[in-house]
């Protein structure tokens, strides 16, 4: 078996967006994350929105490298005064470790606590990064999800 390439963190520039953008065009990866853009298509809009954020001293956004290759993006932001992470995974990278090994290593450098992380009751994947990763689940919310057009249930993680 060929060991996967290493996985490495470095922040965000411009171009990644390009890349990010395209990954959150797979219909399966946007419904997944549930609670998405109003139109994913928008590529205006996307790159008019992170452009702002790449340089806000209070997001640590992150481009995950798998070797080479971008992977996904991984951050820490600020909601409502909490500090809260969100990821997303290329598709092509599902299944192999990247997210939680990309959480670990922003948490890190991220120490800021406690930090939270949302999550679709139903994105099983991403629930298994939060709790490898320490988060505990301490609730649940409801909210209006794009991707499905639906109102959603959400798992509320914390790490302490």
């Amino acid at each position: 078996m060929i060991p996967y390439p290493e996985i490495t963190l470095r922040k965000t520039v411009l171009p990644d967006l390009e890349f990010f953008f395209l990954f959150q065009l797979d219909e399966e990866a946007n419904y997944l994350a549930a609670f998405t853009a109003k139109d994913p298509t928008d590529k205006t809009a996307y790159l008019q929105k992170y452009s702002k954020l790449v340089n806000d001293p209070a997001i640590n956004m992150q481009t995950i490298l798998a070797g080479e290759i971008i992977a996904g993006s991984i951050s820490k932001f600020e909601m409502e005064g909490r500090a809260e992470i969100t990821y997303w995974i290329d598709k092509q990278f599902w299944g192999k470790g990247i997210a939680t090994k990309a959480l670990t290593a922003l948490l890190e450098n991220e120490t800021t606590r406690p930090i939270f992380g949302r999550v679709a009751f139903d994105n099983i994947g991403s629930q298994k990064v939060l709790t490898n990763c320490h988060f505990i689940k301490i609730g649940t919310d409801k909210g209006f999800a794009n991707a499905r057009q639906a109102e959603t249930e959400e798992f509320i993680y914390k790490l302490v």
